[in-house]
């Protein structure tokens, strides 16, 4: 039997966000917004649903006069994409 994928996974923009930092320890708006082609409202929309599920922390501070955001995936963010990926190998293998 196939397992349920996260819903929230399935979004190809919310999967590249997620692709991205659990590769990085953390990553800023803008670098995330040129890596995945987003608009800045789309992506801004597409962190918001990872932030309300608890995948994503986000720290917002002016550095150098600059307002800046920056990304991290939560250890429950972690789970989430290793459970997706595990998911999906199993599709694969069947």
């Amino acid at each position: 039997m196939f397992k349920d994928l996260d819903p929230l996974l399935l979004s190809q923009q919310r999967l590249a966000i997620m692709s991205i930092l659990i590769s990085a320890d953390e990553a800023d708006f803008v670098f995330i917004k040129e890596k995945t082609g987003a608009t800045s409202g789309n992506l801004s929309s597409h962190i918001e649903k990872l932030c309300e599920a608890g995948y994503l922390e986000i720290d917002k501070f002016i550095e150098k006069k600059r307002p800046r955001t920056v990304l991290k995936i939560t250890p429950k963010g972690i789970d989430a994409f290793d459970n997706y990926v595990k998911a999906l190998q199993d599709y694969i293998r069947k």
